[in-house]
């Protein structure tokens, strides 16, 4: 399914893929992993809301955005980028940080540029604002230690304008100060189980942001992301925010 929303369509492909269309941009959020845009993703749950996986690779994005290394698929990036697509990356994405034999951003054929957790830049005709993305230390999400499994520094999120519709993707993040303040058309805020906000805190942060729509993302891919996306949408409906789900 794809959603029309104030001049632009947003469509979410599987896990944080996200993909805008402008009238002459196209731009793709944290695209690829587990199996979501080659056709190999299973749900763990057979009746997962979701959207179904497929062997998608159209490389009509002309700017692919990567809040961190969790998210970084070079192969996802290279299924959906155009030959002269920019790709714009948080600059602590460090492929040591992972087990995964993935490409460094600098063996991608691509213009890459990277931002720091607080940035500002123009990306072609899209401006594009980077912010924090972490797991708090006093919040739910963190490791039997402690310690936060998405500690300050890990990764960012991205708020962007495609023909002046800002879009905001708060990344692998709990609701952080300052995410209620932000001027936000369509909000897609990850409500999954666990490391993330979850649907009762992007529930609050959407009443309290009063975006014009709010389309979430990033759950049930697998288990420990699940969610009731149908009793998340309830409740942000309830408060009077507009509310859709792309899922099947």
């Amino acid at each position: 399914m794809t959603v029309r929303h104030d001049g632009i369509t947003a469509e979410w492909l599987g896990y944080a893929t996200l993909r805008l269309e402008g009238d002459d941009t196209v731009v793709y959020l944290d695209p690829g992993r587990y199996g979501v845009l080659t056709g190999e993703w299973e749900p763990d749950a057979p009746d997962a809301d979701h959207p179904p996986a497929r062997d998608y690779a159209p490389r009509d994005g002309d700017i692919v955005l990567v809040t961190h290394v969790h998210h970084y698929d070079p192969d996802g990036i290279r299924r959906v980028a155009s030959e002269d697509a920019t790709v714009v990356a948080f600059e602590g994405l460090d492929v040591h940080a992972t087990d995964r034999d993935v490409d460094r951003l600098a063996d991608l054929d691509y213009e890459v540029r990277q931002v720091s957790m607080e940035d500002e830049l123009l990306v072609g005709d899209v401006p594009v604002w980077t912010m924090p993305a972490y797991n708090r230390e006093d919040g739910p999400n963190v490791r039997a230690d402690g310690s936060p499994i998405h500690p300050k520094g890990i990764g960012c999120g991205f708020l962007l304008a495609v023909d002046d519709t800002r879009v905001f993707w708060p990344g692998d993040s709990d609701v952080l100060d300052g995410h209620a303040e932000l001027d936000v058309s369509l909000f897609c805020p990850s409500i999954a189980s666990s490391y993330t906000m979850d649907r009762h805190d992007a529930a609050d942060l959407a009443e309290a942001m009063e975006p014009d729509l709010v389309l979430p993302i990033h759950y049930n891919t697998f288990e420990s992301l699940s969610a009731d996306s149908g009793a998340f949408a309830e409740d942000v409906a309830k408060r009077g925010v507009p509310v859709v789900l792309d899922e099947r």
